[in-house]
This record gives structure tokens, C-alpha cells and sequence, in this order.
């Protein structure tokens, strides 16, 4: 018996379905069943909850999920061999767990959610983990289908998206991520803990998207941001030249003095250049 339900141990799972964590995937399989209901309990209550997770692998955070209360777990898959391996799951679970063979990235829950608010709980995939964050928090209209996001990244990632203003690790992501929500690193784990252990350690996050962010037209936030990092050891007045406007121009208009560097500027000083970027294009 687990640390969460009469099912049988994750390690059985894999061996009897051969499945083997795959590189090209991203996959790192985390088998301590304490460890993924930390995870889900860090969703907040389940009770009535539609989660989405993406990459289950043989299930120990589905298992979670289910076990602590989720009414409804979508788990996106594109592993073909973990379909099969799930259907312990589907059938300890009758009407509670859908399986979506398919991309995330190409993956659009709202058919399935019948107007209703869902969280995104998942160890994500490495090598998609940004790109996956980056499309949900660049969900238009804005706020978005989900009202909460834990994920596991590489600790440094984790780090880049909860940096604040003067912080080695802030930049494009933490912009994006810090205007659009709030941010926290809740708690690390070992490689230890994964099946292969991958050399890295990993964190947890949990996003809550924000109400009413600031206002400004995000593909605009994203291009003042990519200037002023792209160059980011350079000062604003060198950096923001790329946007063909005058930097001194956006850099009064967010307060600051065009002499100071991206990392010095908050997100709200992003949120003003990009606001002063519109005003600027509207008129030529």
C-alpha cells in the first residue's frame, strides 16, 4: 500500500508497462508519492476542482491529485506507453480521469471545462517547461481559463520567474510572469527523487494569475522587455534603441532615467515604457 491510496507502487507500474523515461520527452519520473501530494496539496483545496496536468508519466502526481479530492483531472499526455500505463487510473477513478493523448503546447482545455475555472497542476516536461508558461500567462483575453498554476522547473527557472528588480535572475520571464501574476518558489526537491535523477535540482511554483494586471498591450510589454534585456548590461538610452523610438522618451515616461539598466527597472516601469511605446506608434 502507498503513502496515498491501495494502488500499486509506481516503480510496478513502470516495470510492468516498460516505461522508461525518454530525454527527447523531458522526462524525469518522480516516484515518492509524499513528495506529489505536497504538490497537490499546494493547489489549495481540490474539492470541486477541474486540475490539468500535463506529462502524468505512470501517474504519481495524478495519483495525488485524485486521491486528495480532484473532481476532475485532465491529464495531457503525448507518450504514447503512458496511455496504458494510466489505465490503472481510470479504472480506481471511474469518471474522474480523461486522458488527452496529445501536445500541450497544441492543447486547448476550454472545450472540456464547461466555463468553469481549472488549475494546472504539473511536474512539467523540461524541455518545454518556459514555453508552456509563456502561453499561459500570454492567454488573451486576459484573465484566463485557470485560476491557479503549480509547477515543477529546474530550480533555475524557478528562480528567473519569481526574480524582483535588481536580482541576478530577473529579466524577460520574470517580467511577464510578475505582471500577469503573483509568484512564489514554495519549496524545492532532490534529483534524488527522480527516476532518472536529473543533475539539476528542481522547485515548485504556484503562480495566482491577477485579476486586472496593470494595463498595456502585452506583445508590447514583451518587445521593451526583449530590448532593454537583450542588451542588459548596456544602459536604457543604448538598449531600447531597437524599437526605433526615443529611449529617453519611454524612460521618462516610466520615471526612471534612461542611464539606469533593465535589471534596475521594476515591472511597472516595463508596464509604463510599454504604455508610452503605444502612445508613440498611435501617432505616426
Amino acid at each position: 500500500m502507498s503513502a496515498i491510496d491501495d494502488l500499486p507502487p509506481l516503480r510496478e507500474i513502470i516495470r510492468e508497462h516498460q516505461l522508461s523515461a525518454r530525454k527527447s520527452l523531458g522526462q524525469n519520473f518522480l516516484l515518492d508519492l509524499n513528495l506529489t501530494a505536497r504538490i497537490a496539496r499546494a493547489a489549495g483545496p481540490l474539492e470541486d476542482s477541474t486540475v490539468i496536468e500535463v506529462g502524468p508519466g505512470p501517474g504519481g502526481l495524478t495519483r495525488a491529485l485524485l486521491a486528495l479530492g480532484a473532481r476532475r483531472v485532465i491529464a495531457v499526455e503525448r507518450d504514447e506507453r503512458a496511455i496504458g500505463a494510466l489505465d490503472y487510473l481510470v479504472k480506481r477513478y471511474p469518471g474522474r480521469i480523461e486522458i488527452v493523448h496529445g501536445d500541450a503546447q497544441q492543447f486547448d482545455p476550454r472545450p472540456l471545462l464547461d466555463g468553469r475555472k481549472a488549475k494546472i497542476v504539473a511536474n512539467l516536461p523540461y524541455n518545454i517547461a518556459t514555453q508552456l508558461l509563456v502561453d499561459w500567462l500570454s492567454i488573451e483575453p486576459w484573465p484566463p481559463w485557470y485560476d491557479t498554476m503549480v509547477l515543477m522547473f529546474q530550480r533555475e527557472v524557478a528562480e528567473r520567474i519569481v526574480a524582483q528588480q535588481d536580482e541576478e535572475a530577473y529579466g524577460r520571464l520574470a517580467v511577464l510572469a510578475n505582471w500577469r501574476a503573483e509568484t512564489k518558489v514554495l519549496f524545492d526537491i532532490s534529483p534524488a527523487a527522480f527516476v532518472p535523477q536529473p543533475q539539476v535540482t528542481s522547485s515548485v511554483v504556484r503562480l495566482i494569475p491577477r485579476a486586472a494586471p496593470e494595463p498595456c498591450d502585452r506583445r508590447l510589454l514583451e518587445q521593451v522587455a526583449a530590448a532593454a534585456f537583450g542588451q542588459r548590461r548596456k544602459m536604457l538610452r543604448q538598449s531600447l534603441k531597437s524599437l526605433s523610438v526615443d529611449p529617453a522618451q519611454l524612460a521618462a515616461a516610466a520615471g526612471i532615467d534612461a542611464t539606469r539598466r533593465a535589471e534596475t527597472v521594476p515591472v511597472a516601469g516595463f508596464v509604463a515604457m510599454a504604455r508610452e511605446l503605444a502612445d508613440i506608434r498611435a501617432t505616426k
